[in-house]
């Protein structure tokens, strides 16, 4: 007889609460970066209502710590120990279409992931409340009480509460030092490089609330206030976007839109390197995933197309519902997400139709720069699918120096000219182009090399039948001399006298 359809059989219960100080100690390893952290308790500020986050570190006092105080809407008691609770909310509850939150364990995991010691003050109806998590006081005592604190103005981050809100404090940063014994002015140093990159993370992460109106989000970091970043370069003129994509569904709609950032001589040197980011262009292509204007994923194909330099300034964003979060498999840090099968299917051709253009406008430039009729320095080769780069014995420069040799010495100036194409750097060339190709320059040809060029140019291209009125626009095809325009019209102006003459 089947036991589990046996009415009769007796059944026990047992106590099989987890213990507090293992499980506690298991929050602390969730995955967070200080970055992810901050970024996580930022969260439950803007679903507050905030207006204003400060970000406080105090780095360089004998304990150091770090407080967030945003002005809110706060908290009475209740809601306080509520939001004190471990999995205060259930992923599967439906949420108010701002909520940027999930499965009510971000406060506690991140703070815990970065301290010891969680303490959160906050202010509603003109009355305080104080509530603290100590965890070397809860491996001591191996339970689940939380600590209120009634005489809070001798806690630290007192003075930062507002008419209302809340001031989260983080102290005892055993994680945020490192874990190891050292001096503080280590400890300081650790610290400021961990600030650093999170300041980037917050910019990113929060551009659009950042950005935004009615009014804008503030997030400032020891009294300076941080500028949005934006992944998309949406504001700049030279950006392309095209039209928004929504694909509706049963949860909600997924809205998707390509942008092409500009090229970057289109842009300031700061513009370019600032949304490139630490890791350059090459690593920042991609889709874009945002949940409630809250960045979830920047900058990853998820496997729909390979990261390459000719598709380095595609970005795609993508707008998700806090309704989807159990398709998307959105994590507690909300800093990772997979594609529902339908919507893969729909970016599939997105991304092909995206990428593809942008493939095939560079191809159509290089085309250009190597059409014969131009006179290129580089000839492209293909043999057996392999592409190699040789120099033009045909080029009017060269040419002009051959038939000035002596014929003995034509046949060693052509092997020399085979040896430098076969010596091509092409590794180097690849490392650089692809970790940061706009660096990448032209040596900056002498005035004298620079005169010969044209004016072995112009000969050969007005034995071609090219009138003298059209060399100007004929030359200017050349990019190197159109970077150098200003010193080629006057060469070019004193080879019309000279031919006058």
């Amino acid at each position: 007889m089947d036991r589990a359809n046996d009415r009769t059989t007796s059944i026990r219960k047992v106590d099989a609460t987890p213990h507090a100080s293992a499980l506690i100690e298991g929050h602390r390893d969730f995955g967070y970066s200080l970055e992810t952290a901050l970024a996580d308790v930022i969260d439950n500020a803007i679903t507050a209502g905030a207006r204003t986050v400060q970000l406080i570190a105090i780095t360089e006092a004998e304990e150091p710590y770090v407080a967030l105080a945003d002005d809110g809407c706060g908290m009475n008691e209740a809601e306080l120990i509520e939001a004190m609770r471990l999995g205060s909310r259930n992923p599967r509850e439906k949420r108010a279409i701002d909520d940027l939150g999930r499965f009510g364990l971000g406060l506690k995991s991140a703070s815990f992931s970065q301290c010891r010691r969680l303490t959160v003050l906050t202010k509603s109806a003109g009355i305080t409340s104080c509530a603290r998590w100590d965890l070397d006081r809860i491996a001591e005592i191996d339970d689940w009480s939380l600590e209120l604190i009634d005489d809070s103005k001798s806690i630290t981050g007192y003075d930062l509460l507002s008419r209302h809100g809340t001031v989260v404090v983080w102290e005892k940063l055993d994680r945020l030092m490192g874990g190891f014994n050292i001096d503080q002015y280590k400890q300081v140093e650790q610290i400021n490089m961990e600030l650093a990159r999170a300041e980037r993370h917050l910019r990113l992460v929060f551009h659009r609330f950042l950005e935004g109106t009615n009014p804008a989000l503030k997030i400032v970091l020891n009294g300076r206030q941080l500028r949005p970043t934006d992944p998309m370069a949406a504001f700049h003129p030279s950006t392309q976007k095209d039209p928004e994509d929504i694909l509706p569904l049963r949860q909600g709609q997924v809205r998707i839109r390509c942008y092409t950032l500009p090229h970057h001589k289109n842009m300031s040197r700061e513009e370019w390197d600032e949304v490139g980011g630490s890791e350059g262009h090459l690593k920042s292509q991609g889709l874009y995933v945002y949940r409630e204007n809250r960045l979830i994923i920047a900058g990853s194909w998820l496997g729909l197309a390979r990261q390459t330099e000719l598709t380095k300034l595609c970005r795609i964003a993508v707008d998700i519902p806090n309704t989807m979060d159990s398709e998307w498999k959105i994590d507690v840090k909300k800093a990772s997400a997979q594609l529902p099968p339908v919507v893969r299917e729909r970016l599939k051709k997105v991304v092909e139709r995206f990428v593809g253009t942008s493939k095939r406008t560079y191809i159509r430039r290089g085309q250009k720069l190597v059409d014969e009729t131009r006179f290129p320095m580089w000839n492209r080769v293909q043999t057996d699918g392999q592409v190699s780069f040789r120099p033009n014995p045909e080029h009017p420069v060269f040419q002009a120096y051959t038939e000035q040799l002596p014929q003995e010495l034509r046949e060693g100036f052509s092997r020399c000219m085979r040896l430098l194409g076969s010596g091509l750097p092409i590794a180097t060339l690849h490392a650089e182009l692809v970790g940061n190709a706009e660096t990448v320059v032209a040596e900056e040809t002498d005035n004298a090399d620079l005169k010969h060029m044209v004016y072995a140019l112009a000969d050969t291209l007005t034995k071609n039948g090219v009138p003298s009125a059209a060399l100007s626009d004929t030359l200017q095809s050349y990019p190197y001399l159109r970077s150098n325009w200003y010193a080629v019209t006057e060469i070019l102006e004193s080879y019309s006298k000279e031919e006058k003459e």
